[in-house]
């Protein structure tokens, strides 16, 4: 009986990429086409970028970091649970496969040429990359608790979401966030935290036997400490650069990231008992220092305030793995697997604040030419810096609302029939299956 549940289910996941593979084919063929090789640095009518190109001839480079970072960084990160480390790897590999696919055609449906065609590049797949690690973030709250199907469906869902946000907050709200801390960090988490309450099966909890920390997590949270350290001030600065200026966001995350991974030595031997820091402590570290300077990247924040935020930021985090995950548990009935709550959620909607406070004291003496590209109405003259200030912080509500609306409803479709018969929390691909020891 079970092997026969085992046979239907790897069956209807089978025919849902068929399905799904079929579906992009036929609108590829119909709307996508690619974009003119030369063109202005800044999204034209005839391109499909949610977020800007500031440097057209560097567009492979940002690309292959953007996408090293999402397949490999979060890959890895999703990859520590004792038992299911190998097929969680799979299932990765399996949402960044289609949520590339399916976000340029979703953030396309913003941003149409007269002629009715999604025109697409190197900066279009940078954008995808980032709608991927929103998906990704997600996906962590819910890993071992969902199977496959259930994760094609979340992403199904949710990467069309996404680009209404991010339509929203970049084009309609104006604001800026070129890292991601609102539109990346916290949309995905507390999206897939509502996905996780809305899925919960109150006999299954507690699942700690899934969750035992064993050597082969050990090295993955190792690989993935490594990818967010090479490969986050790439992914973080992706759309920030400017030709022979300084790159703020690079240097920013990069202090952020430093004083996090101190922060951590700092407080974790005082909240837990043991001696020595895990590498997954380390690796949500980096995390942290690099979530809460999604938007305050590119402004001018300092080195000194860099460090401050990323110190800060690590704290907040520990602090909330430590006593506020227990009551998102207990009260909330919210179990966060990964604890993207205390990695992503808190971390993002500290950056926006930073952000908030950085744009209300922003200028056009201490930026100068680069206040058109990082604040562009502000320097036009029709937004005020407080106005904008004010744009940022509205921003946060409207991201926390479409997350949890979004994340409630997909929840609630991930538990019908069929999408829902069975937890395959433990599917892994025969190939990639490690075998029982004797």
């Amino acid at each position: 009986m079970a092997e026969g549940t085992a046979a239907a289910s790897r069956l209807r996941l089978a025919g849902l990429c068929f399905f799904l593979q079929l579906l992009t084919i036929v609108l590829f063929a119909a709307f996508v086409r690619y974009g003119p090789e030369s063109g202005p640095g800044l999204c034209s009518p005839q391109s499909n970028c949610s977020r800007r190109d500031p440097e057209p001839g560097s567009g492979y480079a940002r690309f292959r970091d953007a996408h090293l970072q999402a397949l490999l960084g979060f890959g890895f990160l999703l990859a520590f649970l004792g038992r299911y480390g190998p097929g969680s790897v799979a299932t990765s590999l399996l949402v960044v496969a289609f949520a590339v696919q399916w976000a340029l055609l979703a953030q396309g449906l913003f941003y149409f040429s007269l002629k009715g065609k999604i025109y697409v590049g190197a900066q279009s797949m940078v954008s995808a990359d980032f709608c991927t690690a929103a998906v990704l973030i997600s996906s962590g709250a819910v890993l071992g608790r969902v199977n496959p199907i259930q994760m094609l469906l979340m992403t199904l869902l949710e990467v069309p979401l996404f680009a209404c946000n991010e339509f929203i907050l970049l084009s309609l709200m104006g604001i800026s966030d070129s890292g991601g801390s609102l539109t990346v960090h916290t949309f995905g988490a507390y999206f897939g935290l509502m996905v996780s309450r809305a899925l919960r099966q109150p006999r299954a909890d507690e699942q700690e036997e899934q969750q035992d920390a064993g050597r082969q997590p050990d090295v993955f949270a190792v690989l993935g400490t490594l990818y967010l350290w090479i490969f986050w001030p790439s992914f973080a600065s992706a759309t920030t650069a400017q030709d022979s200026a300084e790159p703020w966001a690079v240097l920013n995350v990069y202090f952020s990231l430093a004083a996090s991974t101190l922060a951590a030595f700092v407080l974790s031997p005082i909240l837990y008992e043991e001696g020595t820091l895990q590498a997954a402590q380390i690796q949500d570290a980096a995390l942290v220092g690099a979530a809460v300077m999604g938007m305050a990247g590119e402004m001018l924040l300092t080195p000194f305030g860099a460090l401050v935020a990323g110190f800060l930021a690590s704290h907040l985090s520990l602090l909330g793995s430590r006593f506020l995950s227990p009551i998102l548990r207990s009260r909330l009935k919210i179990q966060d697997t990964c604890g993207v709550h205390n990695v992503h959620g808190l971390p993002g909607v500290l950056g926006t604040l930073v952000g908030t406070l950085l744009a209300g004291l922003a200028t056009a003496d201490a930026y100068g030419g680069r206040l058109e590209r990082v604040f562009p109405l502000v320097a036009q003259g029709s937004r005020t810096a407080g106005g904008q200030a004010w744009w940022q912080l509205c921003a946060l509500p409207v991201t926390l609302i479409l997350a949890a609306l979004g994340g409630s409803l997909t929840g609630a479709r991930g538990r019908t029939r069929p999408w829902g018969e069975r937890r395959g929390a433990g599917w892994q691909h025969p190939r990639l299956t490690a075998p029982t020891p004797r």
